[in-house]
């Protein structure tokens, strides 16, 4: 479980910034992914300890003739046990940091879908300029079109 720590996930790191482009999306996907391989192997180390401890836990709860057999079996069913309580609690501390991720990734896709609806909106404002601009346009032809036949007919000049 220690293992794993940071050694490992700190010097694949390194590798992936360095052939990458540099860019704060680019280095929030590298940090995700990771963070997602780091999860990952934890998950499976605890897994793995898990099955391991619980068949070695299985194998020492034979019964033995001899009491001093029994007591060293017990000591090792002891040992055992307390290793897949800790690879539980692992798994745990484990399913609640993924747990917060998702309530923190889950606002940064809220933030996405604001900017994606605010890029639509964007285009729609732009849409209606345009669109008013062009009524505007011929309310002008219109309006000259009209006052030519105004000032050409017979009615005003009679007047």
């Amino acid at each position: 479980m220690n293992k794993l720590g940071g050694g490992g996930l700190g010097g694949t790191g390194v590798g992936l910034s360095a052939k990458l482009p540099s860019g704060p999306t680019v280095a929030a996907a590298a940090a995700a992914a990771q963070k997602q391989k780091g999860l990952m192997q934890r998950a499976d180390t605890d897994i793995n300890t898990i099955l391991d401890n619980f068949s070695l836990l299985i194998k020492a709860a034979r019964i033995s003739d001899a009491p001093f057999r029994n007591s060293q079996e017990a000591f090792q069913m002891e040992i055992h046990a307390s290793r897949v309580v800790q690879a539980a609690d692992s798994l745990l501390k484990l399913v609640s940091e993924l747990k917060q991720t998702a309530v923190f990734s889950d606002f940064a896709s809220l933030t996405e879908h604001v900017e994606q609806r605010v890029q639509l909106f964007e285009q729609q404002c732009d849409e209606t300029d345009q669109l008013l601009a062009t009524v505007g346009e011929q309310a002008a032809a219109s309006l000259k079109e009209l006052e030519s036949h105004y000032y050409s007919s017979v009615h005003r000049t009679s007047e």
